[in-house]
């Protein structure tokens, strides 16, 4: 299995080259040559698996460089119950009463996330390539986030030997626990640093970073290079496609489909990778009916694949869901290029989105994308209404980024009558937004002048929930990173960071 650039690189790349690389030299994004695929029989076969022995299966047909023994190995350590409890990823029946709706917690690492489930395993990914391909230099990893990647990244590098890695995120655009989180991490090797802008901001500096060739020979000289813990990064993205592998093999296991019945999934998304790990699942040959993408106000999504335009020229929004407040959303770039197969229109693309701040597809392209996709949005309003009508419904609490997801299927599921079974990707735990949960069940304003301690306390004793230990400990924690620069700055910050 070799990986190509979106944008033509005529390089072909192993697993290892692309996990370190983290983005093609062209600044396009890796792809695998071809699409592996499940056969019925070894769907069948994960029955009797736990996930991380899915998990290991299904990277194993992206990763040939890697024997299955040892991603197993590194599945076992990433997905450990110490770490996750007894079921990294539970797929829970919403409702007694309501066969349709299952909800699969992505939540259960050790920073409440859903990126936790690939960054945990990344470290051991990023440590085994870099000695397959013979590296010899530190690697930092260089990542933008807009509020979980970066702590979730945070926790898996830190004190990790041979790396160092600086994480940019947008001020006032996480919420108080991320930023808390974020700002608290220990570790020799971590750096936390605050951008003034919003997380595109982030992104374009860190996106400049890895495209200057004069910084990556002056790092170069002193024996480091950057790699990425962003879904740009194959090794990052890989690992999220077996949880869908997994939810289907759960609805298998527990009698709740028969093999080959379609289901729909949901996700709420801002950069894209996510949806795109499930798209890739159904590639691969799990039956999927339709891909629901939710979007928040920030809807250059939604629009797309209503219109075949994706336009960033727009407002941008601060949301009770800033995960996903985005308006450049990367992966999309690789489901371009999967379902085009042209690297000219898709780099085409992609200068254009660079230099005019849109594009426009084709409408046999847009066809295609509409016959496996389905946009929505949701404004606050409407998320705040969909918790509380998810807690009186079924009696679970869900984040605010999970209620985006709820509140676009209600609305597709009116309109279309689509009674196909349906997986919900709950990305983060309420406590992580307990503020926004806690006034979406108690009425608007509700925690205002309340200290997010007492607000997390409330939540607690509502949803009867325990309060994650990452969450509970945050107030007691030293705030170890204070650095706030400008959005012009952040190349800068990482020679400042790495070289003194």
């Amino acid at each position: 299995m070799k990986y190509i650039s979106t944008r033509g690189y005529d390089r072909k790349y192993s697993a290892s080259e692309a996990i370190i690389e983290g983005l093609a030299p062209d600044g396009g994004l890796f792809v695998p040559e071809s699409i592996p695929s499940l056969s019925t029989e070894e769907i069948a076969q994960m029955k009797n698996m736990q996930f991380f022995e899915i998990s290991a299966k299904v990277l194993a047909k992206f990763l040939d460089d890697f024997t299955e023994e040892e991603l197993m190995s590194y599945t076992r350590q990433a997905y450990s119950e110490e770490k996750w409890g007894e079921n990294p990823v539970p797929l829970v029946q919403m409702n007694q009463y309501n066969d349709r709706e299952y909800i699969l917690e992505l939540w259960h690492g050790p920073t409440c996330a859903f990126k936790d489930v690939a960054l945990q395993l990344l470290p051991h990914l990023m440590t085994a390539s870099a000695a397959k391909t013979g590296l010899d230099k530190k690697i930092c990893i260089l990542t933008a986030t807009s509020g979980d990647t970066g702590k979730a990244a945070l926790e898996g590098f830190k004190d990790l030997p041979g790396t160092e890695i600086i994480v940019f995120y947008p001020t006032g655009g996480v919420s108080e626990a991320q930023k808390m989180q974020m700002v608290t991490t220990e570790g020799s090797n971590t750096h936390v640093v605050a951008v003034n802008g919003c997380f595109d901001d982030a992104q374009t500096g860190v996106k400049k970073a890895f495209a200057n060739k004069e910084l990556e020979a002056k790092l170069a000289s002193n024996g480091i290079m950057l790699s990425s813990a962003n879904s740009i990064n194959w090794g990052r993205l890989a690992p999220q496609i077996a949880y869908y592998v997994y939810s289907y093999v759960e609805l298998l296991r527990t009698e709740k489909i028969e093999m080959g019945e379609e289901i729909n999934i949901v996700v709420p998304t801002g950069n894209f990778g996510n949806i795109l790990a499930a798209w890739f699942a159904k590639q691969m040959g799990i039956p999927v009916h339709r891909l629901i993408c939710a979007s928040n106000r920030n809807k250059v999504l939604c629009d797309f694949f209503s219109t075949g335009t994706y336009d960033r020229n727009r407002e941008f929004y601060k949301t009770t869901s800033p995960s996903m407040d985005i308006l450049i959303s990367s992966n999309l770039e690789r489901l371009l290029y999967e379902v085009t197969g042209d690297v000219k229109v898709v780099t085409e693309w992609m200068t254009d989105l660079n230099t005019k701040g849109k594009y426009t597809v084709d409408p046999k392209t847009l066809k295609t994308l509409q016959r496996n996709f389905v946009g929505g949005f949701a404004d606050e309003t409407g998320v705040a209404k969909t918790i509380l009508d998810v807690y009186d419904r079924t009696d679970n609490v869900i984040d605010t980024h999970t209620a985006v997801g709820f509140n676009i299927y209600n609305r597709y599921h009116l309109r279309s009558g689509d009674e196909c079974k349906t997986v919900f990707a709950s990305t983060a735990s309420p406590f992580k937004f307990a503020p926004s949960v806690m006034d979406a069940l108690r009425g608007t304003g509700y925690s205002s002048g309340r200290s997010i301690e007492t607000v997390i306390k409330e939540l607690s004793d509502e949803s009867g929930l325990e309060i994650p230990a990452s969450i509970a400990e945050l107030g007691s924690k030293e705030i170890r990173h204070k650095d706030v620069i400008e959005k012009e700055e952040v190349e800068d910050k990482v020679v400042s960071i790495l070289l003194g």
